[in-house]
């Protein structure tokens, strides 16, 4: 069994961690506890909308071994492994093949896939994928598409499937901070979910970097007697092009209708009901004074029942200003 639990203050933390596989923390500093579990992994964005910390927890009810590995600081048990790796930039020589982020990402995606093998876990099924500057261009390409090329290398690299059944996944930009991935991985394959009003990611044209981002727009992951499901990050996109550029208020609506049209396409290939209120969202602004719009927005589409926090960040495309993501526990 999985849970997920989200607080916002170290008051709300849970004294014993020993059930927690992992958590992302958009804070300032770590708590020491966290810190002493092994899987706690550092976001440098800030949290909105009166908030200073924002703890994203996945909790387990087996006896849980916390393990490192080359880079990866991770914890399983005999059905679920959570892992985490932060990698600097500078310890990457750049070359005419590849930018240091390129080889960066390329090292942390090869990497968890070698010990996913080694301990016998074949399926991710979320990653979570963090970096700086992710709209600047550098090595004449811009950054998020460096990743995506040595992201693209990994997968291929270790002939793990590019197309169809590819994990749920976000990828943000922070002002600072080394490449911080996180990933969940299990013994069992998550149920790929992708959106009608949209061209699956993996099958963006080529004006959209040399290789194509790597995830599908949801998954369904099955975890004994009940399922989690995970909403990648999902932002006004139509097809494969962005709508409204220069208008918050009307990207956000475009990104609850495609959330809508990918919990229709869940509910259709799962026969589970799936409503906008039924998620936990962490939603992610690229310009904090667009707060109010978007969380009015929110509010007004999802009702009283909505469970939102609201974070700083930088969106994959430079025209984006708002990005969706989030979570539900199905029984």
């Amino acid at each position: 069994m999985l849970k997920v639990s989200y607080c916002n203050t170290s008051a709300q933390l849970p004294h014993d961690l020993s059930g927690v596989l992992g958590t992302l923390c958009f804070v300032p500093d770590i708590p020491e506890a966290l810190i002493a579990s092994g899987t706690a992994m550092q976001i440098m964005m800030p949290v909105l909308d009166g908030q200073t910390h924002l703890f994203e927890m996945f909790h387990a009810d087996n006896a849980l071994t916390t393990q490192v590995e080359g880079d990866i600081c991770y914890r399983f048990n005999e059905h679920l492994l959570f892992g985490v790796v932060t990698l600097d930039e500078a310890r990457f020589a750049s070359s005419a093949e590849s930018s240091p982020l390129q080889a960066a990402s390329r090292s942390a995606y090869e990497q968890i896939f070698a010990l996913l093998d080694s301990h016998d876990f074949p399926f991710v099924l979320r990653f979570w994928n963090y970096m700086a500057d992710i709209n600047s261009v550098s090595h004449e390409l811009e950054r998020y598409r460096q990743f995506n090329l040595g992201r693209q290398q990994a997968f291929s690299a270790k002939e793990k499937e590019r197309a169809g059944n590819v994990p749920a996944a976000c990828a943000l930009g922070a002002s600072k901070g080394p490449l911080t991935i996180a990933f969940l991985a299990g013994r069992t394959p998550s149920l790929p979910i992708e959106n009608p009003r949209q061209v699956s990611a993996y099958d963006y044209p080529v004006q959209y970097g040399p290789r194509s981002p790597l995830f599908s727009r949801a998954s369904v992951a099955p975890l004994g007697d009940a399922s989690l499901f995970f909403l990648s990050g999902t932002a006004s996109i139509v097809g494969h092009e962005t709508l409204h550029p220069n208008d918050v208020a009307a990207q956000t609506e475009e990104s609850l209708t495609n959330v809508e049209a990918v919990l229709d396409e869940a509910c259709r290939k799962t026969g589970k009901q799936f409503e906008l209120a039924s998620l936990d969202y962490i939603v992610y602004i690229r310009h904090p004074t667009d707060l109010p719009a978007i969380k009015n927005i929110m509010e007004r589409r999802i009702g009283p029942n909505l469970k939102a926090a609201y974070v700083q960040a930088d969106i994959c495309r430079s025209d984006l200003l708002v990005e969706i993501e989030g979570s539900a526990e199905l029984s």
